[in-house]
């Protein structure tokens, strides 16, 4: 079974990976269920934007590409601090043995700043955003919902939807007609769109 790896820290955001987790976990739509993996910086506790308690399930020590499918990097106060040069540096680590990473919102910023997207197509809040990091990757910047470059996928903050979407067509786990259904459902609400998704 294919694992996904989800790094936890303080005031992580909830919402931004909740659509994905769903989707990798259960397999609902795509058939094909993954296991998801906490990991932290140590095995303590640490509490979620939402006020969720989560005790990750192993360290970042523990953690190698080789056994994983994906690494995914929530937003946080955490990134916008300066913090999370661990978790980018075990980014770097996924994108050198070319294993996808997902990182959304804040956690752009901080791949940004250890310099990971200046050579990769990608987004986030807002270009000034990045720019505040000091990064050379400008020029790459794509102003879209989320952004497949390579092996890294880039969101938002506003685009939930958007990045789960975009990771599980990187995934190749659903094709273009239930990715559009996806979307249909989940950030249009479009009753309609529900049969394709479900056929």
């Amino acid at each position: 079974m294919e694992t996904a790896y989800v790094a936890v820290y303080e005031t992580w955001a909830d919402w931004e990976i909740g659509h994905l987790l769903v989707e990798l976990r259960t397999g609902r739509f795509t058939g094909v269920p993954w296991t998801v993996v906490t990991v932290g910086e140590s095995l303590e506790p640490v509490v979620t934007m939402g006020g969720m308690r989560i005790v990750p399930d192993v360290t970042i020590a523990e953690v190698a590409p080789d056994a994983g499918d994906l690494l995914v990097l929530a937003g946080s106060g955490f990134w916008d601090n300066g913090g999370g040069e661990a978790f980018a540096k075990l980014a770097g680590q996924f994108l050198d043995a070319g294993v996808p990473v997902a990182a959304i919102c804040g956690a752009t910023a901080g791949l940004a700043r250890a310099g990971m997207l200046d050579d990769r197509d990608h987004t986030s809040a807002a270009k000034e955003y990045l720019q505040a990091t000091g990064y050379q990757g400008s020029g790459r910047y794509v102003d879209a919902r989320a952004v497949v470059g390579g092996d890294l996928i880039t969101a938002g903050p506003d685009s939930p939807v958007q990045f789960a979407r975009a990771v599980l067509r990187r995934l190749q786990l659903a094709d273009e007609a239930k990715l559009e259904a996806y979307e249909g459902v989940f950030h249009r609400a479009d009753p309609a769109a529900y049969a394709t998704l479900v056929g």
